[in-house]
């Protein structure tokens, strides 16, 4: 099936669950307004579904490749590239004194899900490039900015994040690259890098990787270890391009999924150094490399929103298509559509309310960086930064958790023919299953959570979270009608969240290693109940606006959708909160059970 940007949908979630309200007097959002933010996601749109929705499938079959060192993409991947760049896609949320427009990271993010729907393998390249950007406007020199930073914004290079070692994967302490101070100023490499995604290709002129290293003089552990930039082309002091710098692709690895998508070893230093340059401090690098981290953690979390909408969008249509079996109180002769059996509407709904609450989530978290970013006064700017900064686990890990299940159930609603390839439903589950692992494994985002943002503020970063979503209960309760049992579910996923945050910081402190056997639990039964809620402000508003006379008949499907994430989602909150109160103690004595 042809996959259709939900426009209309992502700009409700946008307005109604996130909060921007361009028209508001003041407002963060002031240059989305006018119809600005929708003609934008309509021109993503236009060009998502026209160049790079039709290349999805052909990626997947044909894979990148690497011929003597030489990394060619599949058909067409190229010139999609090049588009992107001239299109000005890649600036959107760029600083504008290197050449970006300076919009806001909301529509950006909004964006990005359209882009990785389409076609998530093409959309990484992107992600990590904005994810450089976002290191070095934090981190790097002004000379450094000066050479690189405009290339980068327009897209003309591409960029990368090189972290893993093979002995070193989540534990950065253990890395080994090398680097050695040079007289000039400038340090060369040693040593090799796995798993980088566009670590090679042929789709710009010049690839910037971000490369954590050690120093011999470096301290052991993670306080040892600084950021190098390192281009694949030596620049000149004008900004031309130079030599071949001392970096190379050895191998490509044979996925699962995301095949269009070079996935590299990445080997520096083999004839006599790869030239690098310091980005920040020595030894302070992880601070600098989790300036693209936290920004690739949320755009990552989106490509989960995406793969579940795409993978919904092939699901209702075949459902839509397919008949078997006859549906119940339907007369006449024939087969009924699938959709109309009440189990493939649950699979659907579930589907469908799942992606929901995690693009709100994500779009939340989103607003969170632009109100931090463009605050007026210190104490906005230090709420929103810390809500920002307790979101991104959520987003990253629940959008991509769902991801997995949406496109699971995708293959399930297509019966045997979603374990057929041809029909395209395998590849979304392919695609998917990568996103909960890299950027951070979703056990890590549960543990980042439970150990380091629920003491944000000594907890009051938390406890304003939760007031917010007892405001939007308290709402329910004061518009019922129409909304079954919304309220109390949902406000039953409240106190359930409560109790668990106050258990998880009791038991932080005292019984680490309980809160750590919860700590994934927990992060689900904090993003349904903020998924939930988030999507019931939605439906208040869509209420109103039905009410005003507004027939938009996305507004009924909101409330609808609203509605069955509180019935049958969020009320499993109890079950979760009871999972993370009591279940470590099985965890820590279950050590028996694996014992071989």
């Amino acid at each position: 099936m042809t996959y259709r940007a939900p426009v209309a949908e992502i700009l409700l979630s946008m307005i109604h669950e996130a909060g921007m309200d361009p028209e508001r007097k003041p407002s963060i959002y002031a240059e989305l307004g006018d119809g600005f933010a929708e003609a934008t996601l309509k021109e993503a749109a236009k060009y998502a579904e026209s160049v790079l929705a039709p290349l999805n499938s052909v990626g997947d079959r044909e894979g990148a490749k690497l011929d003597s060192g030489r990394v060619t993409v599949p058909p067409g991947f190229a010139n999609a590239y090049r588009k992107w760049a001239a299109g000005g896609w890649n600036a959107i949320s760029g600083p504008q004194d290197y050449g970006g427009a300076g919009l806001p990271v909301l529509l950006n993010t909004a964006c990005i899900e359209i882009w990785s729907a389409a076609n998530v393998s093409f959309s990484l390249c992107p992600l990590l490039t904005f994810a450089a950007i976002e290191a070095m406007e934090s981190h790097a020199s002004k000379a450094l900015k000066e050479l690189y930073l405009a290339k980068l914004i327009s897209g003309a290079w591409t960029g990368t994040m090189n972290l893993t070692e093979p002995q070193a994967g989540s534990d950065l302490g253990g890395l080994k690259m090398r680097a050695e101070r040079q007289g000039d100023g400038s340090y060369k490499l040693f040593g090799s890098k796995i798993f980088i995604t566009y670590g090679e290709h042929d789709m710009a002129e010049n690839i910037i990787h971000f490369v954590l290293a050690r120093l011999p003089d470096a301290p052991k552990g993670t306080r040892g270890i600084s950021l190098f930039l390192v281009p694949k082309m030596v620049v000149n002091d004008g900004g031309n391009l130079g030599k071949r710098n001392d970096v190379f692709c050895a191998s490509l690895e044979h996925k699962l999924g995301i095949h269009a998508a070079p996935t590299c070893t990445m080997v520096y230093g083999d004839h006599g150094g790869a030239m690098g340059f310091l980005v920040g401090e020595e030894n302070k690098g992880l601070a600098c490399m989790f300036a693209m981290m936290n920004n690739a953690r949320l755009n990552v979390g989106v490509q989960g929103v995406a793969i579940a909408e795409r993978a919904f969008q092939q699901a209702l249509g075949y459902a839509g298509e397919r008949r078997q079996g006859r549906a119940p109180g339907e007369r006449g002769e024939g087969m009924s559509p699938i959709i109309r059996h009440p189990d493939v509407m649950r699979m659907l709904l579930t589907m469908k309310s799942l992606t929901s609450a995690a693009r709100a989530i994500c779009f939340a978290t989103a607003a969170s960086i632009d109100r931090s970013r463009r605050a007026q006064d210190d104490a906005e700017h230090g709420a929103a930064f810390e809500r920002a900064s307790l979101l991104t686990p959520v987003a990253k890990a629940f959008s991509t958790d769902i991801a997995n299940e949406v496109a699971s159930l995708g293959v399930q609603v297509h019966g045997g023919m979603g374990y057929i390839e041809e029909t395209g439903a395998a590849q979304y589950l392919r695609d998917a299953r990568i996103a909960a692992i890299y950027e951070g494994t979703n056990g890590i985002q549960a543990i980042d959570l439970v150990q380091r943002k629920l003491g944000l503020s000594q907890g009051e970063t938390m406890r304003r979270e939760i007031a917010s979503m007892r405001e939007v209960t308290r709402a329910l309760r004061e518009n019922a009608e129409n909304f079954g049992e919304m309220e109390s579910h949902l406000s039953d996923a409240v106190d359930s969240l409560e109790r668990a945050t106050l258990f998880m910081q009791e038991a932080g402190a005292a019984r680490p290693e309980e809160a750590l056997a919860g700590a994934a639990p927990y992060l689900r039964l904090f993003a349904v109940a903020l998924g939930g809620t988030l999507l019931a402000k939605g439906a208040l508003a869509a209420r109103r606006l039905s009410t005003a006379g507004n027939n938009d008949p996305l507004l009924p499907a909101k409330i609808a959708c609203a509605r069955f994430f509180a019935e049958n989602i969020a009320a499993g909150a109890g079950g979760l909160a009871r999972e993370v109160m009591l279940g470590g103690g099985s965890v820590l004595a279950g050590s028996s059970a694996l014992e071989r």
